[in-house]
């Protein structure tokens, strides 16, 4: 179900899943084009949730992503937590995060009670990667998006909450859990992992569960 959500600077909207009461898990999908690629599993997360484990789950669209109205040229990470906490309040219930790559930059709001992160990647990285895609790619700006320069600054000092956090085999940084699947960030064109998809949503359901005790 399709519903908006209001923020300071305007509306959005956001898609909802599951049951209207109880916990709800707020979606934070990676910023840009990696967004595209894994807006489907993302979706497919959530949808685990619903119906395997009766989880109710929300993927908002924030300010200057998606089919946002506003501009990428006006994006902010101040806006895009504003807009991502906003989604969690109208979400109701007892908000918990999912944050997938670069989200994870965007849900350190006190409407959230626990955090939960798939492969964050911090500020620092999310900016070497869009000065590589500047760099080599053949569309305009960074993959097609037109970013202020003031967004670009902010990235080095934008850091990753603590969070439970799971990572695929073989990245060696810290993590809670190492789950075996694909790196759908990195294909060419959106993809999904449906078994990788379940066994995240069996985690995220086991923690949640965990954390209301």
């Amino acid at each position: 179900m399709i519903e908006p959500y209001d923020w300071a600077g305007g509306r959005e909207a956001m898609v909802r899943f599951g049951p209207g009461s109880g916990p709800v898990v707020i979606a934070a999908l990676p910023l840009f084009e990696e967004a595209n690629r894994m807006r489907g599993f993302a979706a497919t997360i959530l949808r685990s949730l619903a119906e395997n484990h009766g989880i109710a789950g929300v993927l908002p669209e924030l300010p200057g992503t998606g089919e946002s109205l506003i501009p990428s040229e006006r994006i902010a990470i101040s806006d895009l937590r504003a807009g991502f906490a906003a989604a969690a309040r109208t979400a109701g219930g007892r908000a918990y995060s999912m944050a997938l790559r670069s989200g994870a930059l965007l849900d350190g709001s006190v409407v959230i009670r626990r955090r939960w992160h798939f492969a964050p990647q911090p500020g620092d990285a999310l900016l070497r990667a869009l000065r590589r895609i500047h760099r080599t790619g053949d569309a305009p700006g960074y993959g097609g998006h037109r970013l202020p320069d003031t967004f670009l600054d902010e990235l080095p000092d934008c850091h990753v909450e603590p969070a439970r956090t799971l990572r695929l085999e073989g990245d060696t940084r810290p993590a809670d859990r190492l789950v075996a699947g694909r790196a759908l960030w990195r294909e060419p064109t959106p993809d999904n992992d449906i078994a990788l998809a379940t066994l995240l949503a069996d985690d995220l359901a086991a923690w949640i569960r965990m954390c209301e005790a």
